[in-house]
């Protein structure tokens, strides 16, 4: 009986955790996700319905229990999976404002930009244009430029 309660129990908070092939980046306990996924932005709520989907190259965003501020992280390509207590992001790339080198990631928007203003023959432009969104994306998150600061 304790556990038919315990189910039926609305939660007020997640454990959210990002993981990169190199490290965890997050594992904090939030009441808010949003993130960017291969269709569009989506949210989760604590109590959310179980969900995996792709994720897109984006900012992803999330609000840690006991404070109104939204922390961002710069993503790129992976999984999401979403969970009643938790959600697992494994992300290519999750990066913070403070990991951004932000000459390397001008330097990698700039190169992008001419690969597809002169693209050669070898030249792919899916990779070109995933390259662009990806440094800018980097860019905006380093710069503090993001929708909701």
């Amino acid at each position: 009986m304790s556990e038919a309660r315990q189910d039926s129990a609305i939660t007020t908070d997640f454990l959210l955790e990002v993981v990169t092939p190199e490290r965890q980046v997050v594992a904090e306990r939030v009441d808010s996700v949003r993130a960017p996924g291969s269709v569009g932005e989506f949210g989760v709520l604590p109590s959310h319905e179980r969900l995996i989907t792709s994720l897109d190259t984006g900012m992803l965003r999330y609000r840690t229990v006991g404070t109104s501020e939204w922390a961002e992280l710069a993503v790129s390509s992976g999984l999401v999976e979403v969970l009643p207590d938790r959600v697992i992001v494994l992300a290519q790339t999750a990066e913070t404002a403070q990991d951004i080198d932000i000459v390397r990631a001008e330097a990698a928007l700039q190169r992008a930009r001419d690969r597809l203003k002169n693209p050669e023959d070898a030249t792919d432009v899916d990779r070109a244009l995933e390259a662009l969104k990806r440094s800018t994306m980097r860019l905006e998150t380093a710069r503090g430029n993001t929708r909701e600061n």
